[in-house]
């Protein structure tokens, strides 16, 4: 027996509600809203497509490309559904343009630090370490928690409740009752949780992890950055085992996915200005994104680092890509923004979404291959990838997290060495 038609519509609209209720329906615009609900009482879409369409109709929206209303002018529910679907699989299948695009966070995401009183200095593994992928097992120590940067890509987010941004007020206190085995050399970075120097020495911290430094020099501290706020630690004696590094991109991906970061050009004149002054740097070519002039556009960039650096002045060049947990793509849908980080074919990656190996491949092949000459004097290195990517790219792999560790460190170390005289050396006790 069919059911009377305000029967049906009852149910549709409670089915609705119900998905409504657990997605970010709210952030579409209210013409997609009204769409959306016609559509469920047209067609009378399950509770799975309906969760489906709104995670369309979102990136949609994401991309800036029309809106999901477009798609209902079919006759039946699944030739209206898989109309949609076709177009969203198209949009992630090949290469993203950011012609005619304008990524932008809505609103532009501006934080001021506040000072905490941290019991600890924060340190511990790197956030993101696993054995399903190849890891150099870095130790993080943060003096900072969250970010004032907004890239549209960031998974920090994720891993405070609150959106502000704390910096530890006694960090230089904790750090003296911090406990490291002198025999033991000691890989310790400072972005993981935050930008390393864009907050500059507020609070004493970026003085307060210098002279931890030199005080131990069994430790290799890397700042990482996508600051050129280099005023204060240029204007000290930085040890020679700090090592300050930046995450670079071109200029495409850090105008329209990383927003408030400093451009290219001033990152590149800030690594400049700590090579110039003596100090060993590093970049990070991550992520690389996959777009219709990535090839043309990463290549300018391997172009500017090879042009303006000299490969005894840099200890390591890493490569890596796009990585998501289901949290951070949670994170991105629920913002209302222009971004085209989601528009790619995403698949399972160690418990996390990324590109197909083939396409991380192929970028990573052609930055490595465009560094040939660099290749023995700076470290080269896959950030979190597959250990299948290892031989395809470098033509040489590693047989496990400690293998990989061993050889960075003993690479880095030897370099830091070179910097630091025997002074330094003599300093060490392994």
């Amino acid at each position: 027996m069919k059911l009377p038609a305000e029967r049906i519509d009852i149910h549709h609209t409670r089915r609705l509600e119900a998905v409504i209720e657990q997605s970010e329906f709210a952030n579409l615009d209210v013409q997609d809203q009204a769409a959306i609900r016609m559509a469920a009482l047209k067609y009378g879409f399950t509770y799975q497509e309906l969760k489906q369409i709104i995670v369309m109709a979102l990136d949609f929206a994401l991309w800036n490309e029309p809106g999901i209303r477009e798609f209902f002018r079919e006759k039946s529910r699944k030739a209206a559904f898989g109309s949609v679907k076709r177009a969203w699989k198209e949009l992630k299948r090949g290469p993203k343009s950011y012609d005619d695009f304008s990524g932008s966070p809505e609103p532009l995401r501006k934080v001021k630090p506040v000072g905490i009183d941290e019991k600890s200095p924060g340190f511990g593994s790197c956030p993101v370490a696993s054995e399903n992928t190849r890891c150099c097992n870095l130790l993080t120590l943060d003096a900072v928690e969250g970010c004032g940067f907004d890239c549209a890509y960031c998974s920090i987010r994720t891993f405070y409740k609150s959106k502000a941004v704390g910096i530890n007020k006694n960090f230089a206190r904790k750090l003296q009752s911090l406990e490291l085995d002198p025999n033991r050399i000691y890989h310790i970075g400072t972005g993981q949780a935050s930008d390393s120097l864009m907050w500059g020495n507020k609070w004493g911290i970026l003085d307060a992890l210098l002279d931890f430094a030199e005080r131990h020099p069994n430790v290799i501290l890397e700042l990482k950055s996508k600051s050129d706020n280099v005023k204060h630690i240029i204007s000290r004696e930085i040890p020679a085992n700090v090592i300050c590094t930046w995450s670079l991109n071109t200029d495409t991906i850090v105008e329209n996915e990383e927003h408030l970061t400093a451009s290219l050009s001033r990152r590149l004149a800030a690594a400049a200005a700590l090579s110039e002054k003596g100090n060993l740097i590093g970049f990070h070519i991550h992520p690389m994104l996959h777009y219709n002039r990535w090839q043309a556009e990463y290549g300018a960039l391997f172009a500017r680092i090879r042009e303006q650096f000299a490969p005894r002045d840099v200890v390591l060049i890493s490569l890596g890509t796009l990585t998501f947990t289901k949290g951070a793509i949670r994170e991105i849908r629920g913002r209302k923004m222009r971004s085209k980080v989601l528009q790619m074919p995403l698949v399972k990656a160690a418990k996390k979404y990324s590109y197909p190996l083939n396409i991380k491949e192929k970028m990573f092949r052609f930055a490595y291959e465009a560094f040939s000459e660099w290749c023995g004097p700076v470290f080269f290195y896959l950030c979190m990838e597959d250990t299948a990517l290892w031989p395809r790219v470098f033509g040489y792999e590693y047989a496990s997290n400690g293998d990989f560790e061993a050889s960075m460190i003993s690479h880095y170390m030897d370099k830091i060495k070179s910097r630091g005289g025997q002074s330094y050396s003599a300093r060490l006790r392994v």
